[in-house]
């Protein structure tokens, strides 16, 4: 992100603290009474542009930010709504790629923070931060203005805030538990909620899923009449090669073979993200088929920061957001097909909401040893808890603690220093959102300082 004043800055800041005092994000009233309210005071900003709405249970962020990039190689102005951030709450709202400008976010609050209190007044509960967040990216979005709005679900799908939008395209990536205490503790009954975003008469683009899952989406499809293309049946990835930062692939979509893609992303799931971004694309752009250049151009482009991103090489330190079972399968076997370490040392911290045996169960079948820590977040598990979990899982010659994420970290780099030995040794720092993003601003400033680089 570019240099920002002191005074932007402080105004920024001081707009999140506004936004933080409303009711938290991971409190959920299942409506969409108080958004559908306050998008209407505002002149329902979201319908002034066409959107693709991007659900699912993991890869809904690389997906989105796939989606984006080849929209804009494609030359059109967009806006992306992501949730959550890693390092700056400015992430979320991203126009032509980049993270909303100070000056735009200020101006956008306070055209429409008014409105935020005149909702408060009319009902029981007052508007949500995620809900603010949102209405917030619309009217950004709508003053700037974007030519096509990339819509990431917060969660759910039914009676998340962003479903009132009404999507061209609704993708829903691989659906698996999580959040079930809003959501329901079946595969089923999480499906039912997050097909909600598929909309009438529109399209939908779902990833592979589990046989369960596949029906209840087909279902809701055919019930509003929305056509649909499946991975594996309408579009697929053909082939797959590990290249370096990267990979390689082929994509068969809707009208045609798209080969020779780099895709500068980990992991077989990225694969198959890309395919749904690309086939999503194809579909918005109807009877018009797409340049291969461009599609070239813009998944080359793609960044997705905490999704097995490596930040920094001697040692090799791997962030990724993993926070449920799912998502730790797709780390742990991204890791054993595309790195060659001979030893791993986990970071981990996991918030306290999350299924944490599930988690560790996986990390324990490519980790070596196991630090356990905690973010700074009052969601975050209790180091005592999550160590006892992993003695547990790992045994106790496994596993370490540390009471905060930076003396976890200088821990970890410490541990990795091994003079006379050839063996390449990783740190990978995993377990939550929160837990990568404040990783990546601790690591960021400790290499500058190391390098010399920076103030």
């Amino acid at each position: 992100m570019n240099e920002i004043s002191a005074e932007d800055q402080a105004r920024v800041d001081a707009i999140e603290q506004a936004l933080l005092a409303r009711w938290p994000e991971n409190r959920i009233a299942p409506t969409l009474e108080r958004i559908g309210a306050l998008v209407d005071a505002l002149g329902s900003p979201q319908l002034s542009y066409p959107t693709i709405h991007v659900g699912g249970t993991n890869g809904k962020t690389t997906t989105s930010r796939m989606i984006d990039s080849l929209l804009f190689s494609m030359g059109l102005r967009t806006g992306r709504f992501t949730s959550p951030h890693l390092e700056s709450y400015r992430e979320r709202i991203a126009i032509n790629g980049e993270p909303i400008d100070p000056k735009d976010l200020i101006f956008a609050y306070n055209d429409i923070a008014a409105y935020f209190d005149f909702i408060d007044s009319k009902f029981e509960h007052p508007v949500s931060f995620f809900e603010a967040m949102t209405a917030l990216a619309f009217a950004a979005f709508a003053e700037h203005p974007i030519d096509i709005g990339v819509i990431e679900v917060g969660l759910g799908g039914e009676w998340d805030a962003t479903n009132v939008v009404k999507a061209d395209v609704s993708v829903i990536t691989p659906i698996g538990f999580d959040h079930m205490e809003y959501l329901g503790n079946t595969l089923l009954e999480i499906a039912q909620t997050k097909a909600g975003i598929i909309k009438e008469g529109g399209f939908a683009v779902l990833s592979q899923q589990e046989p369960e899952v596949a029906v209840e989406l087909l279902r809701k499809a055919a019930e509003v009449g929305a056509d649909v293309a499946r991975e594996g049946l309408e579009y697929s990835v053909l082939s797959r090669a590990v290249a370096v930062g990267g990979q390689l692939v082929t994509i068969q979509g809707l009208k045609g073979v798209y080969d020779d893609i780099f895709i500068p992303l980990h992991g077989k799931h990225q694969a198959s993200n890309a395919a749904a971004a690309l086939v999503a694309v194809e579909v918005f752009f109807g009877e018009n088929d797409l340049d291969i250049e461009a599609v070239r151009e813009g998944f080359a482009n793609v960044r997705s920061p905490g999704r097995c991103e490596v930040i920094h090489r001697d040692p090799t330190i791997i962030l990724d957001a993993a926070h449920n079972p799912h998502g730790s399968v797709a780390l742990r076997e991204t890791i054993a097909a595309e790195f060659t370490f001979d030893e791993i040392i986990g970071v981990v911290g996991v918030m306290g909401d999350k299924d944490a045996r599930g988690i560790l169960v996986n990390f324990e079948t490519f980790m070596d040893s196991i630090i356990v820590t905690k973010n700074s977040s009052h969601r975050a598990m209790e180091v005592s808890d999550l160590e006892l979990l992993a003695i547990e899982i790992f045994g106790a010659d496994r596993v370490f603690s540390a009471e905060n994420l930076d003396a976890a970290l200088d821990k970890a780099i410490k541990d990795s220093v091994r003079p006379l030995s050839d063996e390449t040794l990783g740190i990978v720092v995993t377990g939550s959102v929160v837990t990568v993003g404040e990783a990546r601003t601790f690591l960021g400033n400790k290499f500058k300082k190391s390098t010399g680089e920076g103030s």
